[in-house]
């Protein structure tokens, strides 16, 4: 059986100090696992590395209640990355896979391909048929083959628990603002910037239309949000909806951000987009002068948000 894709034996580097799972979001739970594993593996001279599953496995084994994920497959690569993981392995999960025991996968996978010295799990994290892996056979099986096998306590904000599906219903809600602090940064989209029907420019206030990668969008309404052009976070207000004022009720929703004191051309770029805060909900209004005037608060309160110290050094907006 092929387990990993995207390497091969010969670019594996070992010894390891390792962790498993989906990690869907890498919101602070998970980023306390990872600066485990890098710090863990620098005082061991081993390389940081993290094991992963694609697609998810509940979409090969329940699909129809599996999750819409807040991450595409190439943003959680890269942000591991940026979180100091040096080797990413990724198995191409399948019903064949899902039927492995988890002590094989740990004596066969983990100790004799990767040679880990030391291995960190989730606090939960269950793997292999059934989902027999969980902490207590880890540390049975790291205690027999000399590796060491630890928990990591899970993070708590506000007395909750945080998790990727507690993320996915706070931006279904709107609450961007919440969601920041549980992933420890900014909610965001990635898509391709394309033509729509350039009323924003009629109103002065011209905006991209983006078609959005990820599948978890906020809660239709206003935002707050910063735009990535040309490497650096730019002020923006995106409206996420059916632009009721225009458009019948059955229209489809659409991501359109206006870049704020900006007059380039986007169109066929990708750009990223990061909800920062929800200003109000989408509304139809009576008339093209009155949506003109509502733009124009938003503008002003979106100025005012971006002056506050705190958020020029979370971002560095220009």
């Amino acid at each position: 059986m092929k387990l990993f894709h995207g390497t091969d034996n010969a670019e594996i580097a070992r010894p390891t100090v390792l962790t498993l799972g989906v990690f869907d979001g890498l919101h602070l739970g998970h980023q306390l696992i990872m600066s485990t594993v890098v710090e863990r593996a620098r005082a061991c001279r081993a390389v940081p590395t993290v094991i992963t599953f694609d697609p998810h496995p509940r979409a090969v084994l329940h699909p129809e209640s599996a999750p819409p994920l807040l991450q595409t497959f190439d943003q959680k690569i890269e942000a591991l990355s940026v979180l100091g993981l040096k080797q990413t392995i990724v198995i191409r999960f399948t019903k064949e896979f899902a039927h492995v025991e988890a002590e094989d996968f740990l004596r066969d996978v983990v100790h004799e391909r990767l040679h880990a010295e030391e291995v960190y799990l989730g606090r939960g994290f269950a793997f292999g048929r059934e989902r027999r892996g969980n902490i207590e056979l880890l540390r049975k099986v790291s205690t027999e083959l000399g590796f060491r096998a630890e928990e990591v306590p899970e993070v708590r904000l506000r007395g909750q628990r945080i998790s990727s599906s507690r993320i996915r219903e706070l931006l279904a809600e709107g609450r961007v603002n919440l969601a920041r602090r549980m992933l420890g940064r900014p909610y965001g989209v990635e898509g391709r910037v394309v033509r729509g029907a350039e009323r924003g420019r009629t109103l002065s206030f011209p905006t991209a239309n983006l078609h959005p990668e990820n599948r978890v969008i906020p809660r239709g309404g206003v935002y707050v949000t910063a735009t990535l052009i040309e490497g650096a976070w730019r002020r923006s207000i995106t409206n996420i909806g059916t632009r009721p004022t225009f458009e019948r009720e059955s229209a489809q929703a659409t991501v359109e951000t206006f870049v704020m004191n900006w007059t380039g051309d986007l169109y066929g770029d990708v750009v990223r987009v990061r909800f920062l805060h929800r200003l109000r909900d989408e509304r139809k209004f009576a008339s093209i002068e009155e949506l003109k005037r509502q733009i124009e608060r938003d503008r002003d309160r979106a100025t005012e948000y971006f002056e506050r110290s705190g958020v020029k050094r979370m971002l560095a907006i220009v």
